[in-house]
């Protein structure tokens, strides 16, 4: 008999980690990204629900380090290897990072935060040498993704856009 699946779920700028069969699922995904890093011969994931780019954006001295991308990805990878990811295994996929609102003075980089958080997550994905397998980033609408770390599956619904599996 298998076991039965948990769905564990990130809030905002939080995060946990995963082992098959249990499912890690984020909701209200707008601006924000929702960043995946696993390990698939482990059946391991962690996710991240990612606010801002920068925590240097930061207004209080104890950041919350799952909020921005310069510091939820390194912590996200960390906490998967302790779980028992391999780092030369390691893989993400990303959703999200949406453009919510349309300004006039679009050029204007501080409402920019989908474009300028997805930019940070593949800076930092870079910089921990962790490929991008997938992506469901940008456009205008909300989404809601969940990973199966047995699979691999990211299954992402997008509102007014039905359900895809990247």
């Amino acid at each position: 008999m298998s076991e039965v699946a948990h769905v564990v779920k990130i809030g905002i700028a939080d995060m946990n980690v995963v082992k098959a069969p249990n499912l890690i699922r984020t909701c209200g995904l707008g601006s924000c990204v929702g960043v995946v890093v696993y390990d698939l011969g482990r059946e391991i994931a962690g996710m991240a629900h990612v606010m801002l780019p920068d925590s240097s954006l930061s207004k209080v001295d104890e950041v919350n380090v799952a909020k921005y991308a310069d510091t939820a990805v390194g912590a996200l990878i960390q906490r998967v290897i302790r779980a028992g990811g391999r780092t030369n295994f390691l893989k993400a996929k990303l959703a999200g990072g949406a453009q919510m609102f349309q300004f006039r003075s679009a050029s204007t980089d501080i409402m920019r935060i989908g474009p300028r958080n997805v930019e940070a997550v593949h800076e930092q994905l870079r910089r921990f040498n962790v490929p991008i397998v997938a992506e469901d980033v940008g456009g205008n609408s909300g989404r809601t993704i969940e990973f199966n770390p047995k699979t691999g599956m990211l299954l992402i619904r997008t509102v007014n856009q039905g359900v895809r599996e990247i």
